[in-house]
C-alpha cells in the first residue's frame, strides 16, 4: 500500500508540472505534431526473448505492421519483465522496461510516455495474470498516461465476481477502445460487463502465411516416413490436458497401428518456476505407464517458427485439448487452422466460433474416449480430411498476420487522424518459377501447388514473357533468360501457318478442342504484345539467339495481314502496343499504318458510343477496359495525331471516375458488368481480378509519362495498395510467403488459388514502380 501511494504521489506531481507548462508550450508542440506524417505507437506487452505466448504475439504483430506500413507507422515496445523474470532487449525495438515488482519504474515508464511528443498512441497487450502481483499499480499508470490507450483483451472471463467486473469496467474506461480476438468474447463485455459495443473491435489472432508442401516430404525430413501424426504444440502445463490424448492413444492404436503423437514444446516457464518439471514428469510416466514409446514423440524445447509450421503441416490432425471452458482465444489454435490441419478440440469458445463451418471436430472436456473415436473417424476419411483441410485455408485467410496488421493500422489511423502509406513487398519470383516448366508456365494452381492438368494458355506465357523482360532490364540476372527464352519458344509455337495463333495447350503439348469454341482475337493480340515488347528490347542486353530473334519478327510480319480484320476492341489494343514497341526497332511505314486503321476503328466505337456523360468505347465497361485509352496513347506517339491522345486521356479519365471511389480502387467485376444506364449494376459484387488492377497500373505508368502533373502517379500508388489491403475486404491479394498472387477478390473472402494470371499480373504491376 505504501508503494502505491508513493506512486500516486509521484504520479500526482508529475501530472501538476506537466499542467503548469502544458499551455505555454501546447501551441508548439502540436505544430510539431502537425508535420510528422507517421504514427508513433508504443506497446505495453513482454516480448522476446521473454518465452511467452503474449511477447510471441506482439513481435509477430509488430513485425506484420512494419512489413506493412513501415513508412506510416512507427512501432515501438514498452516490455513488461520481473525482479524474477529480466532480459536483455534488442533496444532498436524495446524503447522502455516496465518492472512490474519496482514501484519506480511505474513512475519512469509514467514520465516517459507522457513526455513523449512524438508518440501518438498506447496499445496494451492485457492477459489478467501478467499484472495480478501489483494489479492497483498497472491501473494507476494507466490512468495517469496522458496518451490515448488502445486495450487488448487476450482474455475475456465469463460470470465475472463484483470485483472482476469492477476491474474490466475501469480498464474499458480508460481505454478509448478495447480489441477482442472473437465474437464470443466481444459478447461477453457487452452484456455481462456493459461495455459500449462501439467501443469494442473484432481482430482476430494473426496466423502465418505458409508455404504449402507435401506432407509425405516433410514427414521424411523429421523421420516420421510411413507414420499416421497427430500432434499439439505449445507451452506445456496442466492446463493443456495433454494426458487426455496419450489416455486416447491406445484405443487409436488398435485401429491405426502408425499413429505417432507430436507433443512440441516445453515447459511454461512461470509454471518451471513455481513447480520445475512436474507436469512433464507425468506425462513421460504415463507414457511409460501405457506403453506408448513407439507413439509418441516429445519435442522438447521453444521450437522456431520454421520448425513449428513444419511441424504443423505434416500432421494429419491437430489436437487442442485445453481443459479450460472460459480460455477466449489460442495461438496454437490459430496457428494450425492456417496450415490446414483438421482440428479436433475441446469446445473452448474459440474454438467453437471457428469450427462451426464443419472444419473440424469437437470433444467433451477431458473425455479421451470421445476423443478417441473422433481421431478414428477423420483418419478413416480421406475426403474428409481434405475438406476440412480446404476449409481452414479458406477460413483462416483473412486472419493473416497481413491482414491482422491492416485491421490495427485503420484503427490506429482512426485515433491518430493519420494516412496509412502501404510498403510494397520485394520482387520475388519463386512461384513464377514454380509454376514455370520447360513447356511454359502452368495455367493454374491448386493454392500454391501448380496444378500441371489445367495445362498452358498463350494469355499466360505472353504476359509472363513480358513481365520477366522487365524483371531482367531491372536486374540482369542471368537466370531469366531461361525463362524468357522457354516463354518465346511456347509464343512461337501456338502459331499456325496461316500466321494466327492458338490459345489452350493440354500438359501433353497438345492443343486443346477449346481452342474452336472460344474468339482468340484477345489471346492473338496478347502474343503480338509479347513479342513486339520482347523485341523492342533485344538491343538493350536481352540475350537471345539470332534465330529466335529472326523467328519473332517472321511471327509478327505473319501475323500482321490478319489485323485488319479484328474486331475486338481489346484485341487491337494489344496489337496497337505491340506494333508500337516493335516498330520502334523495325521504323517500318507499314506497320504504322497498322496502327492507324486499328486506333481508326476504335475512335469510331468511341465517337458512336460517348455522350455527356459515358466517355467510353462500348456502352459497358467490362475486363481490360484501360488497355484501350492507353493503345491510343500509344497510337498517338506512334502516328503524332492528336485525336488519339485527347480520346486516350477523357477516355482513362472516365474509366477512373468509375474505379476509384473513397481513395480506393475497385475494378469492374467479372460477374456484372458496368452497365451505361445502370449505374449500380457492379456495386460490391465481388469478383475483381488482379489482371485489371495490373493493367490499370500499366496504362497510369504511359499516362503519367506523357501528363506528369495529372496526378496519375498518385492514382497508380493508389491502385497497387489494392494488392496489399486497400481494397472493399481490407485483405491481401498479394502472397509475400510464396511470391504468387490469389486469384481474385470475392464478396466476403479472397480467392486462395494462385495460378498463372493473378502472379504474373502483380510482377507487372510491381516492375512498374521500379523502372
Amino acid at each position: 500500500m505504501k508503494s502505491e501511494l508513493k506512486l500516486k504521489n509521484k504520479t500526482n506531481n508529475l501530472g501538476n508540472d506537466r499542467k503548469k507548462n502544458y499551455t505555454k508550450s501546447n501551441i508548439k508542440k502540436h505544430q510539431k505534431k502537425a508535420t510528422k506524417s507517421r504514427s508513433k505507437i508504443l506497446m505495453l506487452s513482454t516480448y522476446p526473448p521473454r518465452e511467452c505466448g503474449i511477447a510471441t504475439y506482439t513481435q509477430d504483430l509488430k513485425k506484420a505492421l512494419t512489413n506493412t506500413f513501415q513508412e506510416s507507422l512507427d512501432i515501438k515496445i514498452c516490455a513488461i519483465e520481473t525482479d524474477l523474470d529480466r532480459h536483455s532487449y534488442d533496444y532498436a525495438e524495446v524503447e522502455l522496461v516496465l518492472n512490474i515488482d519496482n514501484v519506480e519504474s511505474f513512475v519512469s515508464v509514467a514520465r516517459d510516455i507522457n513526455s513523449d511528443e512524438n508518440l501518438d498512441l498506447i496499445m496494451v497487450q492485457h492477459e489478467f495474470g501478467l499484472y495480478k502481483n501489483n494489479l492497483e499499480l498497472f491501473h494507476t499508470l494507466l490512468n495517469i498516461i496522458e496518451k490515448p490507450i488502445i486495450l487488448a483483451f487476450h482474455t475475456v472471463l465469463p460470470n465475472p465476481n463484483p470485483e472482476l467486473e469492477k476491474e474490466v469496467k475501469n480498464l474499458g474506461a480508460i481505454a478509448k477502445t478495447i480489441t477482442v480476438m472473437t465474437e464470443s468474447s466481444a459478447d461477453i463485455l457487452i452484456k455481462e460487463y456493459n461495455i459500449s459495443p462501439d467501443k469494442i473491435e473484432i481482430i482476430s489472432h494473426g496466423t502465418h502465411l505458409v508455404n504449402h508442401q507435401k506432407k509425405d516430404s516433410l514427414k521424411e525430413k523429421y523421420n516420421l516416413t510411413n507414420h499416421k501424426v497427430i500432434s499439439t504444440f505449445g507451452f506445456i502445463g496442466p492446463g493443456k490436458s495433454i494426458e487426455t490424448t496419450l489416455d486416447a492413444l491406445p484405443i487409436i492404436i488398435a485401429e491405426h497401428p502408425d499413429i505417432m503423437f507430436l507433443i512440441v514444446g516445453k515447459t511454461h516457464p512461470t509454471i518451471f518456476s513455481e513447480k520445475g518439471h512436474a507436469y512433464m514428469d507425468f506425462l513421460l510416466q504415463k507414457v511409460e505407464d501405457l506403453n506408448l514409446h513407439d507413439y509418441v514423440k516429445f519435442v522438447n524445447k521453444f521450437v522456431p517458427l520454421p520448425e513449428l509450421l513444419d511441424y504443423l503441416l505434416l500432421s494429419d490432425c491437430y489436437i487442442f485439448s485445453s481443459k479450460d471452458p472460459n480460455q477466449a482465444v489460442s495461438g496454437t489454435f490459430s496457428y494450425a487452422v492456417s496450415c490446414g490441419c483438421p482440428i479436433i478440440s475441446t469446445p473452448i469458445p474459440h474454438a467453437k466460433e471457428v469450427l462451426k463451418l464443419g472444419n473440424g471436430l469437437l470433444f467433451d472436456f477431458g473425455d479421451s474416449n470421445q476423443l478417441a473415436h473422433s481421431v478414428i473417424k477423420l483418419l478413416n476419411d480421406e475426403h474428409l480430411m481434405e475438406d476440412m483441410r480446404l476449409k481452414n485455408l479458406h477460413n483462416s485467410a483473412a486472419n493473416a498476420w497481413e491482414n491482422a496488421a491492416i485491421s490495427h493500422a485503420h484503427l490506429f489511423s482512426r485515433h491518430t487522424q493519420k494516412p496509412l502509406t502501404y510498403k510494397k513487398p520485394r520482387i520475388m519470383l519463386d512461384h513464377i518459377k514454380r509454376m514455370t516448366t520447360d513447356v511454359g508456365i502452368i495455367q493454374f494452381s491448386k493454392i500454391n501447388a501448380p496444378d500441371s492438368a489445367s495445362g498452358y494458355t498463350l494469355d499466360d506465357n505472353a504476359r509472363a514473357l513480358i513481365a520477366l523482360v522487365d524483371h531482367y532490364k531491372i536486374t540482369l540476372q542471368k537466370s531469366d533468360l531461361v525463362l524468357i527464352r522457354t516463354y518465346i519458344r511456347f509464343i512461337l509455337n501456338c502459331q499456325r501457318t496461316n500466321g494466327e495463333f492458338l490459345n489452350y495447350v493440354n500438359e501433353h503439348k497438345e492443343f486443346t478442342k477449346q481452342n474452336n469454341d472460344v474468339n482468340l482475337e484477345d489471346s492473338n493480340g496478347r502474343a503480338i504484345w509479347a513479342l513486339g515488347y520482347v523485341f523492342s528490347l533485344l538491343e538493350e542486353g536481352i540475350d537471345i539467339n539470332e534465330t529466335l530473334l529472326l523467328n519473332i519478327k517472321w511471327a509478327i510480319n505473319q501475323f500482321i495481314p490478319h489485323i485488319n480484320h479484328y474486331k475486338s476492341p481489346r484485341a487491337l489494343g494489344f496489337i496497337i502496343k505491340g506494333l508500337y514497341y516493335y516498330n520502334t526497332k523495325a521504323q517500318d511505314a507499314e506497320v504504322t499504318i497498322f496502327i492507324k486503321n486499328s486506333a481508326d476503328k476504335l475512335v469510331r466505337l468511341y465517337e458512336f458510343h460517348s455522350e455527356d456523360n459515358w466517355n467510353w468505347f462500348e456502352n459497358y465497361l467490362t475486363y481490360a477496359n484501360s488497355v484501350l485509352p492507353e493503345s491510343l496513347l500509344f497510337s498517338w506517339k506512334a502516328t503524332g495525331d492528336l485525336k488519339y491522345k485527347t480520346i486516350a486521356k477523357t477516355s482513362l479519365d472516365f474509366l477512373l471516375s468509375k474505379i476509384i471511389k473513397d481513395k480506393c480502387l475497385k475494378v469492374i467485376s467479372n460477374k456484372n458488368w458496368l452497365l451505361k444506364d445502370f449505374e449500380d449494376s457492379n456495386t460490391n459484387c465481388g469478383g475483381e481480378q488482379p489482371i485489371d488492377v495490373a493493367y490499370t497500373i500499366l496504362a497510369l505508368k504511359q499516362f503519367d509519362l506523357v501528363f506528369p502533373k495529372a496526378g496519375y502517379n498518385e492514382k497508380m500508388e493508389l491502385a497497387f495498395s489494392w494488392f496489399l489491403g486497400n481494397n472493399q475486404l481490407n485483405q491481401i491479394i498479394y502472397n509475400p510467403c510464396t511470391g504468387g498472387c490469389y486469384d481474385g477478390l470475392e464478396t466476403h473472402t479472397v480467392n486462395l488459388n494462385q495460378g498463372a494470371e493473378s502472379t504474373i499480373s502483380y510482377l507487372l504491376a510491381r516492375l512498374v514502380f521500379e523502372q
